[in-house]
């Protein structure tokens, strides 16, 4: 029997009509991108001017923050709509919308995982708590990015009593996904990805819809030699398979064999964390980490959490569960976001968001864009910038406890660590604190609500949110209320009658946990 399955990507993307939904596997920087497809689909259009109005869905950025990724499909004309979950990694695609050239929505990323569970089942879409009263909820924003966006996919409902979400399911015709070997008859497995996403959702939802399911491989097998228990797209799903076979793992690593679970390396070969601000913040935020508790980190400041509780030697026994559904190791950080060293298991991710939903994080450390004083949160959008809320709804919803790290300003920061005390050398252009966030990623008025803890730390105080409001409890050593924070403010935080310094002893270069006061 002849490679029936085995096409070009320029073969494959001839299929996709004017209109069709696409949706496109993968994760920011790199995980699991279908990259060849995407180049096919960009060429296609530049040469023929075709095909036209496609919709994309895209549950994460799947891109590089540059011109990868999705930002070779980003051209008016080929897109009249984008459903996705995070734009950061895709400028060019944010920018459309931003100019209001193309629809554009931005839903909670596990809400779109989940979803084509739904659309694969034929069910109506999805209910559920996420996204109430945040810029998803329709009486909010609705999800909606520009003015050119005018369809409803949200709607408030009751159930029993209850106030819930329902986010329409929808027709999907084509999907771009990845895999790392396929055998003669399309069954894919995926033992080189960081992560196996929610590939085998989507492949069954646009299987299901009578659409077209194009997978991405590095290598290919003899027919039936896969083993089942490997196989993670059967290929009753899929209808073309696309030999790539200088794939890379990520943006960032050809191969990183500890990012796939094939082998463990020392944990000592992490790279230190330079020892600044930043630093101070992800250690202060290791000390909450609790024994025995599930974590989940996010970007930025956030990300570097686990190697500086690492780095401190804490013995707590604690799992890092990272959002694309990979869980224990130590999550990477930056572009690689998504991927883990040394992971424990590795599942699909709407099977992570699921635990995620309902309670399963004990801790989520998480970035911080803007904090008005009612605790809202905002890292979603910043002016006319699109970054999109990613997997922080999911998480910051339903965590049982959550940090936000941040240094205090931002644009220009300047500090000096010396003798266990910061100084403010030159402050940030921009506040972080304001009257108003300009989008709410996270509610505060949800938060206190459903009782959950909610801290912010920066690197010279800490604050927490309680019934009275945002509630000043740590400052550093050597930081001047009156000078050094609530000029810097838009608002003024209450302050707790306990206000307590902050340990000196984050304030040095070298940090053992026996050194340091636990909180």
């Amino acid at each position: 029997m002849g490679y029936t399955k085995i096409l070009t990507a320029s073969e494959a993307v001839q299929a996709i009509k004017n209109n069709n939904t696409v949706v496109v596997g993968g994760a920011g920087g790199g995980l699991a991108e279908p990259t060849e497809l995407l180049l096919a689909l960009e060429e296609r259009f530049l040469n023929t001017a075709s095909p036209r109005d496609l919709t994309f869905v895209h549950i994460t950025g799947v891109g590089d923050r540059k011109e990868g990724g999705m930002c070779h499909v980003a051209y008016e004309g080929l897109v009249k709509r984008d459903i996705g979950g995070h734009w950061d990694y895709v400028p060019k695609m944010a920018k459309l919308a931003s100019q209001n050239k193309i629809e554009a929505y931005n839903l909670p990323q596990g809400v779109l995982s989940q979803l084509f569970r739904e659309i694969a089942a034929n069910r109506p879409g999805l209910f559920t708590h996420v996204g109430l009263k945040t810029f998803v909820d329709p009486r909010v924003e609705g999800g909606k990015l520009n003015s050119k966006t005018k369809k409803d996919l949200v709607r408030v409902i009751d159930i029993a009593g209850q106030e819930k979400l329902f986010y329409e399911a929808f027709p999907v015709d084509i999907a771009f996904l990845r895999g790392t070997t396929a055998d003669e008859d399309g069954n894919v497995s995926m033992e080189e990805e960081a992560a196996f996403l929610e590939n085998l959702a989507i492949a069954q939802a646009v299987h299901n819809c009578g659409g077209k399911v194009f997978v991405q491989v590095k290598r290919l097998a003899a027919r039936r030699t896969l083993h089942p228990k490997n196989v993670r797209i059967p290929g009753i799903l899929v209808d073309g398979i696309i030999v790539c076979p200088e794939q890379p793992q990520t943006v960032a690593s050809h191969y990183n064999p500890a990012y796939s679970g094939e082998i463990k390396i020392p944990l000592q070969k992490i790279r230190p964390l330079p020892f600044d601000e930043r630093k101070v913040i992800a250690m202060r935020a290791a000390l909450e980490i609790p024994d025995k508790g599930v974590i989940n980190l996010g970007v930025g400041i956030s990300g570097s959490v686990g190697v500086a509780a690492t780095e401190m030697g804490l013995d707590n026994e604690f799992v890092f569960a990272v959002e694309q559904g990979v869980i224990g190791g130590v999550p990477a950080g930056g572009i690689e976001f998504g991927a883990s060293i040394n992971p424990l298991a590795i599942i699909d991710t709407s099977a992570q968001f699921d635990f995620f939903d309902g309670g399963g994080i004990d801790l989520a450390c998480l970035g911080m864009a803007q904090v008005d004083e009612f605790g809202n949160v905002n890292v979603s959008k910043i002016g006319d910038r699109i970054i999109g809320c990613g997997g922080f709804i999911n998480i910051a919803q339903n965590a049982k406890k959550i940090i936000y790290c941040g240094t205090f300003t931002a644009g220009g920061l300047n500090v000096e660590i010396e003798q266990r005390k910061l100084n403010i050398v030159s402050e940030g252009k921009h506040k972080k604190f304001v009257n108003q966030v300009d989008q709410i990623t996270f509610s505060g008025e949800y938060a206190r609500e459903t009782g959950q803890k909610v801290i912010f730390i920066t690197e010279r105080a800490v604050f927490e949110i309680r019934e009275e409001g945002m509630v000043l409890t740590e400052i550093a050593p050597g930081v001047i209320i009156e000078k050094d924070i609530l000029p810097h403010m838009e608002f003024v935080p209450h302050i707790s009658a306990e206000l307590k310094e902050m340990d000196p002893m984050l304030f040095t270069p070298s940090v053992e946990k026996r050194k340091i006061n636990n909180v």
